[in-house]
């Protein structure tokens, strides 16, 4: 195995146990940990994020795009019945404020895609190619959410592939736009639209 796959193997492996410590960590810490970890992943990449014109131009713009469809998708899917009941049966958060205004946008977005898409999506590009590495990040995204689909009681295969080609959505963003700003831009719709789907029908 080659110095670069045995870089990403090892980022990935990290980041999978992460998954698996992080909800130990006490809610009230959250989301700094995990800003923290996301922060110094970017850190360690020597790939542009993007966050500065005009790379962040375009990533505001396939960002704002693809926002817009996510958003759409969620409001029509929550006119369905069985979607709607659904969301309703779910226990609200304690504090909703926090949940949207600090755990979605630093404590999962900001977190994750400095973390997936910036870091080991910059490593296992180097270490697999372009498409491969593309691939291999996905998987690994997917992975990453097992622990919370059994912690919510949910399907741990059907959650790892919708996860997975999210993720893989997500590392397309990035790599098209050349900004992070994008994949955030889509990720944040994603959580934020169903977590305001989730608050209003649950109250």
């Amino acid at each position: 195995m080659t110095p670069a796959r045995i870089r990403a193997s090892a980022l990935a492996a990290i980041l999978l146990g992460w998954s698996v410590v992080a909800p130990r960590v006490p809610l009230r810490w959250h989301p700094l940990p995990h800003a923290v970890l996301g922060t110094a992943a970017a850190a360690s990449t020597h790939r542009s994020l993007g966050l500065r014109r005009p790379a962040l131009t375009r990533g505001l713009r396939w960002g704002g795009v693809a926002a817009a469809a996510v958003s759409a998708a969620v409001a029509v899917a929550t006119t369905v019945a069985p979607v709607r009941d659904g969301i309703a049966a779910g226990a609200p958060p304690d504090s909703p404020a926090r949940w949207l205004l600090l755990r979605i946008p630093f404590g999962t977005v900001w977190s994750e895609e400095t973390t997936y898409r910036a870091a080991l999506g910059s490593t296992a590009a180097q270490a697999f190619g372009a498409r491969a590495g593309r691939w291999f990040t996905a998987a690994v995204f997917g992975l990453s959410h097992v622990p919370d689909a059994r912690a919510a009681g949910q399907s741990v295969p059907g959650t790892v592939l919708v996860t997975g080609a999210a993720g893989w959505i997500f590392a397309w963003l990035y790599d098209t736009s050349g900004s992070l700003a994008a994949p955030m831009l889509a990720h944040l719709a994603v959580n934020e639209a169903g977590a305001v789907a989730a608050v209003t029908l649950r109250r």
